[in-house]
């Protein structure tokens, strides 16, 4: 087994993130807007005198957009994780 110089001692790493709330609030805020305007299209279907289509059209929207949200949530956090070596203390020769 060949095995190299740098494999001899064994490094540590730490995690660390980075993600900061300035970094998803874009995304809160477009998801915000896409339930306020299915809830808006929701009360216009009310007033049409079609209820079940307005219900139908929220669940819709919403359950559609859930998806992309926690893809947008889970690729940014995931962006701002970095692995960084941890410093080893030196060893006397």
């Amino acid at each position: 087994m060949l095995s190299s110089p740098s494999s001899s001692s064994p490094q540590g790493y730490n995690l660390r993130c980075t993600l900061s709330f300035g970094d998803i609030y874009a995304q809160i805020l477009i998801w915000m807007g896409v339930i306020f305007v299915s809830l808006a299209a929701g009360l216009a279907l009310m007033g049409a005198s079609r209820p079940i289509f307005a219900l139908v059209g929220v669940g819709v929207i919403l359950v559609l957009s859930l998806p992309f949200l926690l893809f947008a949530f889970t690729t940014t956090l995931l962006n701002h994780i970095a692995l960084e070596p941890a410093a080893s203390p030196e060893r006397p020769a």
